[in-house]
């Protein structure tokens, strides 16, 4: 019973640990290891609840490390993609700084979370994962662009660092059953998150997270 209890802890160290190479390779300019493992630490964040809710291995504790180690790999490792996008640019040396606008506004919208009840089903605001999942895969897929138009690169960093403490509500993944008007959100945008995998490949992860945003402000009210 005591290891159990110590199973989603330890994928949250799992997910620290690929986070911090995402860093360690967003500094050195390799955008395509720094976009597989932002990928493998939003798994790990996936599977520590899962494995939590398996095991009812709940602890005050497994909450609070899920969160340090979210700002490092939703927060910190987004911010330093943004960092060497914009020190590749034409632009003042001292504008690269504002990647590091992401790690302190992830950091607020984490601290938020976790004193918020009403973000148990749904949630208010981008999620951490899904900010860090977008900049993971623009820089894999669109880095040169990015870098020869860095003031759009600073542009989407203020936007969506806004909507990580927006008020906007957002639709989880999370299925209340497998029926249809329970989950109609869910199951639409599961369809186009496949289509779009299978146009775009590796190529459609920053899309998806533009869907998921698009769907949660426009798609979602609609469908209530």
């Amino acid at each position: 019973m005591t290891v159990r209890k110590h199973i989603p802890n330890f994928i949250t160290m799992l997910n620290l640990f690929t986070g911090s190479v995402a860093v360690y390779y967003a500094f050195n300019g390799n955008f395509t290891v720094s976009f597989f493992a932002i990928l493998i630490a939003g798994l790990f964040d996936f599977l520590d609840g899962l494995a939590a809710r398996a095991l009812k291995a709940y602890s005050p504790m497994g909450k609070e490390l899920d969160s340090l180690a979210d700002v490092i790999s939703f927060g910190l490792a987004p911010g330093v993609i943004v960092f060497s996008l914009v020190e590749q640019s034409q632009l003042p040396e001292w504008l690269k700084f504002a990647g590091f606008i992401i790690p302190v506004f992830s950091a607020l919208r984490l601290a938020k979370f976790n004193i918020d009840e009403n973000q148990t089903t749904s949630f208010i605001g981008l999620p951490t994962p899904a900010n860090a999942i977008f900049w993971a895969g623009m820089g894999y897929s669109f880095s040169a662009w990015l870098i020869v138009n860095p003031l759009l690169t600073i542009a989407l960093t203020i936007v969506l660092s806004g909507l990580l403490v927006s008020k906007l509500p957002m639709f989880s993944l999370k299925f209340k059953s497998l029926k249809w008007n329970q989950n109609r959100m869910q199951y639409i945008f599961l369809a186009g998150c496949v289509l779009l995998l299978i146009v775009f490949g590796w190529d459609a992860f920053a899309l998806i997270i533009g869907w998921y945003i698009l769907g949660s402000a426009i798609l979602s009210p609609l469908l209530k």
